[in-house]
């Protein structure tokens, strides 16, 4: 009777730990993003359907301070991008204003930064940008509002982000550009891959957004 009992007590206990192994949900893991997955209207020609592999590409921008900010720069820190302009009145402004909110949640984080890339560097100049980043009360040590050369700007949106379309008919693009950008804010990991697109004037999806951040940095200490 007591060696039935021993047993049933242990089949109990194997049971239950068994029921908590295949009850216990599996971590979540982000994809990683390349220009196969994306709308082939966001994909320069350059790129292709390249179904693998793909990665961010250089480059160097002067941000609100007039500091040159590199790939270097990001190397090995998680990151997010967008595009916007300062004078738009429409998305942007509701795009930073959700952007705060992540500057917020990875207060004086060191490994996080946030690049906010121009559609309109004639106007978006250095100065331009100091000012409207102390509107939006960014730590200039995470936050960079960066400004350059229009071509090398729209370049690496179309062949590494993939947040700029060809603009509409009669060439109605964002500031009268050649590319109208998109409301996506862009999640990069460490080794500057894409693992990640969200609504950036939806609360819900930068809800989302900063929940994979965390993901993300998590990865590095695996």
């Amino acid at each position: 009777m007591k060696k039935l009992v021993a047993l049933t007590i242990i089949v109990s206990i194997a049971i239950l730990i068994a029921y908590s192994i295949i009850g216990k949900k599996p971590k979540e893991v982000l994809p990683i993003y390349n220009p196969i997955d994306v709308k082939g209207e966001m994909v320069d020609s350059s790129v292709g359907r390249k179904g693998f592999g793909h990665t961010i590409g250089d480059f160097a921008f002067r941000d609100q301070n007039n500091q040159l900010i590199t790939q270097n720069s990001v190397k090995g820190k998680v990151f997010v991008v967008e595009y916007f302009f300062t004078t738009c009145g429409t998305i942007c402004p509701k795009m930073n204003v959700q952007m705060q909110r992540v500057q917020e949640a990875y207060k004086k984080n060191s490994n996080l930064k946030i690049l906010s890339f121009t559609v309109n560097p004639e106007i978006d100049t250095v100065e331009q940008m100091k000012r409207y980043s102390l509107s939006h009360k960014a730590d200039d040590q995470q936050w960079h509002f960066l400004t350059g050369k229009k071509e090398a700007l729209y370049d690496l949106a179309r062949t590494s982000f993939f947040v700029l379309k060809p603009a509409e008919a009669q060439n109605l693009g964002d500031a009268g550009s050649d590319f109208i950008h998109t409301n996506n804010f862009v999640l990069i990991d460490q080794s500057m891959r894409i693992r990640g697109y969200y609504d950036g004037t939806n609360p819900k999806e930068v809800n989302k957004l900063i929940k994979h951040i965390q993901l993300v940095l998590d990865e590095s200490t695996q």
